[in-house]
């Protein structure tokens, strides 16, 4: 999955008439479109960004790769790119750029 990120307080929705929102553990709930399913958004307790997947915009130039997470799970067909920051166990920090 491709995912970017805003910071909550950057973070504003036109119109959520489909948004539905599921807590899927203690740590974060996750938000899809009521009537399709398609994964949205994953918003982790106490942080300061909002996870969007990336598919869900518009217009999605300039993003870049900031970090690839969990690759002790990838299939042996991906190949990454060895100029981009790895974790294999998803406990990664990236900054996130203003402006």
């Amino acid at each position: 999955m491709a995912a970017t990120a805003a910071r909550r307080t950057d973070f504003h929705l036109v119109k959520q008439d489909d948004l539905r929102w599921f807590d899927s553990s203690t740590q974060a709930r996750r938000g899809f479109c009521g009537r399709c399913g398609s994964t949205l958004f994953w918003d982790g307790a106490g942080r300061e960004h909002i996870s969007i997947a990336a598919g869900t915009l518009d217009d999605s130039r300039g993003l870049r790769i900031a970090c690839h997470i969990f690759t002790a799970n990838k299939g042996d067909y991906y190949l990454i790119d060895g100029d981009v920051p790895q974790s294999t166990d998803g406990q990664f920090s990236v900054a996130i750029p203003t402006g």
